[in-house]
């Protein structure tokens, strides 16, 4: 009894001593009191929970907003926010926790959008991937750069060059047929090739590819390896059906879409910029866009000494990036993920903090509103059972997406019409027409009943007096006098002249 008192007394003095989210940088200690102090100021509408640990043991937290928290409701759609992946670019850090601090205040207060927002949405808010380069870039003086100190993790490896490389696949897959989501991971990805061989690496997988033409899964496919942050994203991304994510990044300000990798050749060992689209580029671009122009001045294009038009760029346009966390998102799952760059400097210090917040609060709430442009559904068979996995293929976009674990599914559109199909393994295809409309995002409904596949049957013929009791048998299983019979009688007569 004297131990859970303990206990208690230590979590009460623990809420106590947390002063509210204040303009200033967050230490490790700081954030996980936060985000707690937030979930104990609104308990019905969030949850804590952890997706692992850092390289140091630091817990990978995230702080949940939903109506049901802990819970997916069919139909509700999954949204993601990720920061400080490099420890050294802390600004979406401490936006994120403003940011989770914001949504709770004004969900008490009522305020009828957030209300909205967190009743239709579950939201998933990660203030810091890499709490341990965090660790090191805040230990150095104000003064000092940080524009590399503390930006890989513990294990001095760079988690948005960590991914397993799904875009060979896809760029193979494009050129010789094969599949268009959902790439599967390379056998050997949890042990890869180091970041030293990378370069060697890479001129395998080119040679195999376009001179062999081996497959994706041939042993000449490595990649580095993989750390345990970036496991345990790719536990997380793979156990929530998540539909839109944002990564937050500093060093720049500019809103960055896929693809991040160039399908140029390297030369002299860089890859060159290349404008790389995904089948999703018009959409892509209007959610960069969004948030462009909701943020305060990202939209102007020139900043920290670069133009971007409309304050976006894509990925490999900009420099090409293999591995990135982006492109995975969107080969290998549901998720259609952007990257933020927000913030000139990487470490901005504590008195930039507000005006930053107030530049990119009106975005974060509106890229959130996104994950309701387009359609959603549930997909059962004639009997109403949950279809899992049935594929959403759209006309005219080479990109699709599967229903989850309840059957349902979610396709970011923009507003026009489309041919939408659903296909699962011993069903019969499903085709519908629909049309997205302009205006405030909102998914519009578009279900699937599919109906099961009727095999082929065996052609038979009934044979009478066969001694099988009229049975009708498959021609080959007849027997073979009643065959013999059959054929003369099919013989033509001779009519005597």
């Amino acid at each position: 009894m004297s131990g859970l008192l303990s206990v208690f007394l230590h979590l009460l003095l623990l809420f106590k001593l947390v002063a509210p989210v204040t303009f200033r940088h967050h230490h490790y200690d700081d954030l996980v009191r936060t985000l707690y102090k937030v979930h104990n100021e609104c308990p019905y509408i969030t949850q804590v929970y952890s997706i692992g640990r850092s390289v140091k043991g630091r817990h990978l937290y995230v702080l949940e907003f939903s109506d049901y928290p802990g819970i997916h409701e069919p139909l509700e759609p999954e949204v993601k926010y990720v920061g400080n992946m490099h420890g050294n670019e802390v600004l979406g850090r401490e936006l994120l926790l403003q940011l989770s601090e914001f949504l709770c205040e004004e969900f008490r207060n009522r305020n009828q959008r957030i209300v909205r927002l967190v009743e239709s949405t579950r939201i998933h808010i990660m203030p810091s991937m890499n709490p341990d380069g965090y660790e090191v870039a805040a230990a150095q003086g104000p003064d000092i750069s940080r524009d590399l100190v503390g930006r890989n993790n513990a294990n001095g490896v760079d988690l948005n060059r960590n991914f397993p490389d799904l875009n060979t696949y896809f760029y193979y897959n494009e050129k010789y047929g094969g599949p268009n989501h959902h790439l599967p991971l390379p056998d050997n990805w949890k042990s890869q090739t180091h970041d030293l061989l990378r370069p060697l690496a890479d001129k395998l997988i080119r040679t195999a590819v376009w001179h062999l033409q081996l497959q994706p899964h041939h042993p000449a496919f490595v990649s580095p390896q993989v750390e345990p942050e970036t496991r345990a994203m790719i536990r997380w991304i793979r156990s929530f059906n998540f539909v839109l994510s944002a990564n937050l990044h500093g060093g720049a300000v500019v809103a960055n879409y896929p693809y991040d990798k160039s399908l140029e050749h390297r030369v002299r060992g860089f890859r060159r910029t290349a404008n790389t689209p995904t089948p999703d580029d018009k959409l892509f671009q209007k959610l960069a866009k969004v948030y462009s122009y909701a943020h305060g001045w990202m939209h102007q294009g020139w900043n920290c000494g670069d133009y971007f038009p409309d304050g976006i760029t894509n990925g490999a346009s900009w420099y090409s990036l293999s591995r990135g966390m982006q492109d995975f998102n969107y080969l290998h799952t549901n998720c259609f993920e952007i990257t933020l760059e927000l913030s000139c400097d990487k470490f901005p210090r504590q008195e930039e903090l507000q005006r930053e917040w107030l530049g990119n609060r009106e975005a974060l709430i509106q890229f959130l509103e996104q994950v309701h442009q387009g359609i959603k559904g549930m997909v059962v068979d004639e009997n109403y059972n949950n279809v899992v996995e049935a594929v959403i293929s759209v006309s005219g976009i080479n990109h699709d997406v599967t229903s989850g674990d309840h059957g349902d599914y979610f396709r970011l559109l923009l507003p026009g019409t489309y041919t939408v199909t659903a296909t699962a393994p011993g069903f019969d295809p499903q085709t519908v027409s629909v049309t997205v409309g302009p205006g405030e995002p909102k998914l519009i409904s578009v279900n699937f009943q599919l109906k099961r596949s009727v095999p082929q049957a065996t052609p038979t013929r009934r044979v009478p007096n066969s001694g099988h009791g009229g049975r009708v048998l498959p021609k080959k299983m007849q027997p073979q006098a009643a065959r013999k019979k059959e054929m003369e009688m099919k013989q033509p007569r001779r009519v005597p002249v």
